[in-house]
């Protein structure tokens, strides 16, 4: 059952890749290899514009956090000015701490700053490559339309394109069925002239085939007058059929007891 399956498989698989490679068309192809190229050089642009974006908004974080860490400064400064020691304590603190998360926005920012730049080296090699294709597609396609034009051109003048072996199997087609018909109206005539295909109608009452037959030819009557000599000649031709013994000896007998003329006995009166 596997095997089947896997036969039935390979079959489907054969069909439909004949019938997408009928189907494709390489320009079409081409335009559409270029589409996606197009389209996945504007992705990458539009990394680098995300990448730009989320730099951006790191940094204006790390302005805050250097604009916070300023106040907080000054702040220490003036409690320290004031004796409030505990005070100034605290607004170091809370400075060291904007201090450490401006240093941590500092190494996304670099972070976003190298893939920034490798998106900027791939954007450009990218956009090169994409360029190159667009030439070399250009390009094939033109091939590929000169060589298409010149094998619709071959075909025509040679007569093997798909149109031309249509013609030529209808030509084919009307030559059999032409010379099929020709062979059949010689069998009917051939037929007609031997007498089987005699009018029907004239078939009466109390006729049959054969009468119908004999009238048609217009032989009945000969046929009756050379019935008749060939019974004579036969009759004619046959020897007398022997008597059997007995009748012999009666006929004898019959004879023999018949008076003889001039014995006595007198005529019958007339």
């Amino acid at each position: 059952m596997s095997g089947l399956k896997g036969r039935f498989s390979t079959v489907v698989k054969s069909k439909i890749s004949k019938g997408l490679d009928r189907a494709e068309n390489p320009s079409e192809t081409l335009d559409y290899a270029y589409q996606r190229q197009v389209e996945n050089l504007q992705n990458v642009k539009k990394g680098i514009a995300d990448i730009a974006t989320a730099k951006k908004r790191l940094a204006l974080q790390q302005q805050q956090l250097a604009e916070q860490g300023a106040k907080l400064d000054a702040q220490a400064r003036e409690a320290i000015s004031a004796g409030r020691e505990d005070l100034a304590r605290a607004a170091l603190e809370r400075k060291q701490a904007t201090v450490q998360e401006a240093g941590s926005l500092e190494q996304q920012i670099a972070q976003l700053q190298s893939e920034q730049e490798k998106l900027i080296e791939s954007e450009k090699q990218l956009e090169v490559k994409t360029e190159q294709f667009r030439s070399k597609k250009e390009v094939i396609k033109a091939q590929y339309s000169a060589a298409e034009a010149q094998v619709q051109v071959s075909e025509a003048a040679t007569g093997v394109g798909d149109s031309m072996a249509d013609v030529g199997m209808a030509t084919q087609r009307a030559i059999e069925k032409t010379e099929t018909m020709k062979a059949r109206a010689e069998a009917v005539d051939e037929l007609e002239a031997a007498g089987t295909f005699g009018d029907l109608t004239a078939l009466g009452p109390g006729q049959d085939d054969v009468d119908r037959q004999l009238d048609e030819l217009g032989a009945k009557s000969a046929v009756d007058d050379e019935f008749a000599r060939l019974k004579a000649e036969l009759q004619s031709s046959a020897p007398q059929r022997a008597l059997p013994a007995d009748d012999t000896a009666t006929a004898d007998n019959s004879e023999s007891k018949k008076p003889a003329a001039g014995d006595g006995e007198a005529p019958p009166s007339g």
